[in-house]
């Protein structure tokens, strides 16, 4: 549990039923904020993603890229509908892992000069995972106080807080934002959800293929490599920001040979963290590529081409435990 989430919310939270939806929170995730008027013209000429043109009701993935266009975070964006009485109020908000929450903020403060816009980590939001299947759908909806979105990026603002339909590859799910004062209002929302697992919803994040990247990951990667692209996080067309020019030209030179996969650990208890090595057992020599995110068993991973089609692909040594591969709910190509 997020030391900032209520306690009162979540000890709320019966255990897991199959009856009921289920909602985990996100400890491991914060959201970041951004204020003034020109915070929207600002975040765009930072960020992978068309910032500026990106619709009220559609959240979506995004990078902050170094000049060498390798990616200090991935996050998931969305504006705030503007408010013509004010203008220097909050207009836009992203999910991003928590181990980096504020360096990025401190990086991101650094580049705005004199234009007028203020990020911020957030105090007073916090982000839980909802799952739910399709018979549970309407209970779900009855609870969070209206229909909630059921295209993968579609968002919704309901008195229960913003709703976000997260990409899935088993089921609906929902990232959902909500205030210390939503949280309060709505506590009757405990009653029809059971306590998930932290743990599943970040597995179920590696199946649907999100490339989040933390603090051990920083610096390692090009958007491609990370499929970032690929999942929707890249705008081709909305002109400059740190690294465009690295990730343009992998783009339209056809030069990406890695890419990330999603994998399993063959029949060990081995422990996965994001940055260990990935070898080709044909070739001890050197790594092949490395882990991007895991959880449990389940781990996002970088490799090359070669070995993913052909290799006997290991975890942290040529003689490591085994990685069988497992589709994406996306195509390795555009």
């Amino acid at each position: 549990m997020s030391a900032s989430t209520p306690a009162s919310f979540h000890d709320g939270l019966p255990a897991p039923s199959a009856a009921a939806p289920t909602c985990a929170v996100l400890d491991a995730m914060r959201i970041i904020s951004a204020t003034g008027e020109d915070a929207l013209t600002f975040l765009h000429g930072q960020l992978t993603q068309d910032v500026v043109g990106q619709p009220a009701d559609r959240a979506s993935l995004a990078g902050y890229c170094t000049a060498k266009g390798r990616l200090l975070a991935t996050l998931v964006m969305w504006r705030t509908p503007a408010e013509p009485a004010e203008p220097a109020g909050v207009r836009w908000h992203a999910l991003v892992r928590a181990d980096l929450a504020e360096a990025l903020v401190k990086r991101l403060s650094m580049f705005v000069l004199r234009a007028k816009a203020k990020l911020s980590v957030s105090a007073a939001l916090h982000a839980f995972g909802v799952r739910a299947s399709a018979e549970q759908a309407a209970v779900l909806q009855s609870a969070a106080g209206g229909g909630l979105p059921d295209q993968p990026w579609q968002r919704v603002d309901l008195p229960t807080g913003t709703w976000i339909a997260a990409p899935s590859a088993d089921g609906p799910r929902w990232w959902w934002i909500a205030s210390d004062a939503q949280l309060e209002a709505n506590r009757h929302m405990a009653a029809q959800l059971g306590r998930g697992s932290t743990q599943d919803w970040q597995a179920a994040d590696l199946a649907a293929g999100i490339p989040w990247i933390g603090s051990l990951t920083q610096d390692l990667f090009i958007p491609q490599t990370v499929n970032l692209e690929l999942a929707g996080g890249v705008s081709f067309t909305k002109g400059c920001y740190p690294g465009q020019e690295v990730v343009a030209r992998s783009h339209y030179r056809g030069t990406v040979k890695r890419r990330m996969a999603y994998g399993r650990l063959d029949g060990t208890g081995a422990a996965v963290r994001p940055g260990l090595d990935v070898y080709d057992a044909r070739d001890a020599r050197e790594p092949t590529g490395r882990v991007v995110d895991a959880a449990g068993d389940a781990l996002l991973f970088e490799t090359t081409l070669a070995s993913l089609s052909e290799g006997d692909l290991r975890l942290g040594s040529a003689d490591g435990p085994g990685i069988r591969v497992l589709p994406l709910p996306y195509a390795l190509s555009e």
